[in-house]
């Protein structure tokens, strides 16, 4: 008797969020056979360790990895310190500057420790790839360069961009792609995680995996995971990330302040539930049988348990219903994310400084955000409310601006009896 699931119990787990499967026959097919032969398959996902810190936004392919891993596949941790020397061009408009060898190597360090947070640290194989990419010389990236062609690689989005518009390509990027996918032939993948932006490099390991003799790898792509703001992808430099070093109560009370749509996307990426789960789930909250807030809640406390503990969860919920009761917010209150850029009074200059910089002083237009909010319904209605008097966190202003001095910034926003608790990132 086979010691894996069926073909059906593993794609409903396996296809969870996955934005896109190439080809999804070829992996039903692969599945079949690791089943009929007990033999699991090879999964990689690989990370160039370019910073110090991983957010929640990095951990949706670990917790895909951590599916198969529950399927009872091999999954393979691969730290990029070889490829961290080039640095991913992907989505660059300019060339990144390099790290040194000790930046790469304090860095994977740090990764190590974080991903086994989610991953079973004896079931997981962590590998490097400077174990054969240092040992290529120069015979042989002469030969890997051979397989691919400048018409090939000027293919691909943000090098044809960057050609265009008279951007810097340096020749070094280039060979980006192809040290990935070498690293597939290496590693002899099955299967290769990645997010939907670095579809060109996965299929580049299909490839040259074809070009070795190897069956070509299966590319399960995951889609990009918004940040606080429910727009822009998750990121440290736009102030819309929920790091997983984060204190507890400060992450979950920013996980509570996700809009309720966003809500059900980090369902899908950053939890364990089956698709089939959380469809139920879904169901029973547009039927009235579970408060999305309820459900928001179960959220935020099954990720800060992941990356503490049960307890230090426990004691986040607590602080945050204690904090938010304090302010007399109903349960029924909807949370919302909002971009500095469409509330702060400020001129173009002092926008992007604000942006970058998340401890600068911006001053929210309250006319402008009550409108967003859709608490007022027009600009005129919303100044004269202002004047009236708005309450924000319990304190009645009638003051023009709301004064933030750090972000991103959660506050309680009631009128009459609307009222919504906004996130400014």
């Amino acid at each position: 008797m086979s010691k894996f699931a069926s073909l059906e119990d593993q794609l409903d787990l396996i296809t969870k969020g996955a934005a896109e499967i190439i080809p999804l026959e070829a992996l039903k097919e692969r599945i079949a056979a690791s089943i009929a032969a007990g033999r699991p398959m090879r999964i990689k996902a690989g990370f160039d360790p370019t910073a110090p810190d991983l957010h929640l936004g990095h951990t949706v392919l670990i917790r895909k990895l951590h599916h198969f891993q529950q399927l009872g596949h091999t999954v393979i941790f691969l730290i990029g310190d070889a490829t961290a020397l080039i640095g991913d061009p992907t989505g660059r408009n300019v060339t990144r500057k390099p790290l040194s060898r000790e930046e790469i190597d304090r860095n994977a360090e740090t990764y190590k420790a974080q991903v086994f947070k989610i991953l079973d640290r004896e079931k997981t194989e962590v590998r490097y790839n400077s174990e054969w990419l240092d040992k290529l010389g120069y015979a042989g990236l002469i030969g890997l360069a051979a397989k691919a062609t400048l018409s090939q690689m000027l293919d691909r989005k943000d090098f044809a961009t960057r050609f265009k518009e008279e951007q810097e390509i340096s020749i070094h990027e280039l060979l980006y792609p192809l040290a990935q996918g070498y690293d597939s032939v290496m590693l002899r993948c099955d299967v290769e995680l990645g997010g939907t932006d670095q579809k060109f490099n996965l299929l580049e390991g299909r490839e040259l995996q074809r070009k070795d003799g190897q069956p070509p790898q299966i590319v399960l792509m995951t889609p990009i995971l918004e940040g606080l703001d429910g727009v822009q992808k998750m990121s440290k430099s736009l102030g819309n990330a929920i790091g997983i070093q984060e204190p507890p109560a400060e992450m979950y009370g920013k996980l509570m302040s996700i809009s309720d749509d966003l809500m059900w996307k980090y369902w899908t990426l950053l939890t364990d539930l089956r698709g089939s789960e959380i469809d139920a789930l879904r169901d029973e909250v547009a039927h009235g049988g579970l408060h999305p807030m309820k459900v928001k809640k179960d959220l935020a406390w099954g990720i800060v348990r992941d990356f503490h503990s049960a307890g230090e969860a426990d004691a986040a919920a607590e602080s945050w219903a204690k904090q938010f009761q304090q302010k007399a917010v109903s349960e029924d209150a909807e949370h919302t994310a909002v971009s500095i850029r469409d509330v702060v009074t400020a001129d173009a200059v002092s926008l992007e400084n604000a942006e970058r910089d998340l401890g600068i002083e911006v001053q929210v237009d309250l006319a402008r955000l009550l409108v967003l909010l859709g608490i007022m319904p027009s600009r005129t209605a919303a100044v004269k409310q202002v004047a009236a008097g708005v309450t924000i966190d319990g304190t009645r202003l009638t003051e023009k601006h709301l004064v933030v001095s750090h972000r991103p910034h959660t506050f309680h926003v009631k009128v009459g009896r609307q009222q919504k608790i906004v996130t400014l990132t």
